[in-house]
C-alpha cells in the first residue's frame, strides 16, 4: 500500500486484540483476514487491492469498508497475479449486509 501512495503506521499486538478490534468495527469472524487497516474512517481487511481502496475513497458509500477474507494467492502480498485463485472484494455494509464490490478471475 505503500508503494501505491498510501501513509502508514503499523500497531503490533496479540491475535486476540486485533479480532476484538475487527468485531468491533463491524468485521465479522467470516469476514477477517490477516490484517486490518483504516483509511479515511473505512475499515479495510485483507489483501484489498490499491485500486479498491481508491474506488471506495471516491465513491463513499455508506459502509464500514471493504474485505478480502482469507488469504487469497496472488491478491496483493500475497503471490504472482498470474498465479492468481479467484476471488472477491466484499463490502460491508454498517447493517452487516454484505455485496461483491470488486471480482478478480484466476490469473
Amino acid at each position: 500500500m505503500q508503494s501505491e501512495g498510501f501513509d502508514l503506521s503499523v500497531q503490533n499486538t496479540s491475535n486476540e486484540a486485533l479480532f476484538q478490534y475487527k468485531l468491533r468495527n463491524g468485521v465479522s469472524e467470516d469476514l477477517a483476514s490477516c490484517h486490518t487497516g483504516l483509511v479515511d474512517g473505512y475499515v479495510i481487511e485483507g489483501h484489498v487491492p490499491p485500486a479498491d481502496v481508491r474506488r471506495l475513497l471516491a465513491e463513499r458509500p455508506d459502509a464500514v469498508g471493504l474485505s478480502v477474507p482469507g488469504m487469497v494467492v496472488g491478491s496483493p502480498g500475497m503471490g504472482p497475479e498470474s498465479e492468481r485463485d479467484a476471488y472477491d472484494v466484499i463490502l460491508i455494509r454498517k447493517d452487516g449486509s454484505t455485496e461483491v464490490f470488486s471480482r478478480y478471475e484466476e490469473g
